[in-house]
């Protein structure tokens, strides 16, 4: 290996450390009133502390990264109907060997949505909720579990919302109407989050 290939490991290993101290960091100062997320917090410190490669698509599981995107009223959330999992989700995805999870987070919302980088506004760089949550096995890949890390940002709802080709369909979802299109725990914690922020 050349000089200036060993120089860009050596130095791509140590942006990696740096960030995931970033996220070990970002978990310890995060206090939740949920038990179930409490735990979840604990294992996804576990996992990253066990993993240094944890930006990775590891067989056993990887941190992802996404948003609870709120329009400046904070009355309705951004859901996007997920093309591969038929399923009602907040915008997100996979590191895929980026160690900085919130600019993995904004990039995902940006494309998800189809809003540019400029007109997303990250409401706070501390973690809004974590959930760890089982991808079964598919065409895709084994079954996993990705460590999910979500921050809340904010669009401007008035807003074309172009999305792209991830979505069947993407639109603002009302807060009492979220359990219509997902009635996972993890959106009954952000909903509530919600609220509390709004009183």
């Amino acid at each position: 290996m050349a000089h200036s290939q060993v120089i860009y490991v050596f130095i791509n290993v140590l942006v990696t450390l740096m960030h995931r101290q970033k996220v070990l960091k970002l978990l310890d100062s995060y206090k939740t009133p949920y038990m179930e997320e409490a735990a979840m917090v604990q294992r996804a410190r576990r996992f990253a502390e066990r993993h240094p490669n944890c930006f990775e698509r590891l067989e056993e599981g990887h941190f992802t990264g996404s948003a609870w995107v709120l329009n400046p009223a904070h009355s309705h959330t951004l859901m996007l109907y997920h093309r591969k999992l038929n399923l009602w989700l907040q915008p997100g995805g996979h590191a895929d060997g980026d160690p900085d999870i919130l600019r993995v987070v904004l990039k995902e919302v940006s494309e998800e949505s189809g809003v540019s980088l400029g007109d997303i506004k990250l409401v706070s760089e501390d973690i809004f909720d974590v959930d760890i949550h089982t991808i079964h096995a598919n065409e895709h890949g084994p079954r996993h579990e990705h460590f999910d890390i979500r921050f809340l940002v904010e669009i401007d709802d008035s807003l074309d919302l172009p999305g792209n080709e991830e979505s069947h369909q993407i639109g603002w979802v009302a807060l009492d109407d979220v359990p219509q299109f997902n009635n996972a725990r993890s959106f009954y914690r952000m909903v509530q989050k919600t609220r509390q922020m709004r009183r």
